[in-house]
């Protein structure tokens, strides 16, 4: 997972925000909390959808289904490409650095200043 700085959470919830109402999605609510930000929609078709920025900069996206029918799901045919974690009670911390996003604040060189 990877760690999203202070500086860049802002950067990161506007990536997501902007895709969202591009894409349709109605914003419900935008909590601008300095330490865990979060944004939150629904879609047309009755998804809730939101993103939040949690200890260390952990970004957690969450999707509520509108009332479906119980089906049966089929067992996976793939074997998982992340670690699982097995037996761990904690989620685990963000432990990969992006240049970017884990990256303090813009220079002002950076931004044409």
């Amino acid at each position: 997972m990877t760690n999203i700085s202070a500086e860049r959470r802002g950067n990161f919830l506007g990536v997501v925000d902007r895709f969202w109402r591009k894409s349709g999605y109605h914003m419900t609510t935008v909590n601008n909390n300095v330490e865990f930000p979060a944004i939150y929609a629904r879609t047309s078709d009755g998804f809730r959808v939101s993103l939040r920025i949690g200890g260390k900069g952990q970004a957690f996206f969450q999707v509520d289904t509108p009332c479906v029918r119980e089906s049966k799901v089929a067992d996976s045919t793939s074997k998982a490409t992340a670690p699982l974690y097995e037996g761990m009670e904690l989620i685990p911390r963000p432990n990969i650095h992006s240049d970017f996003w884990s990256a303090g604040a813009p220079s002002a060189a950076a931004s044409g200043s």
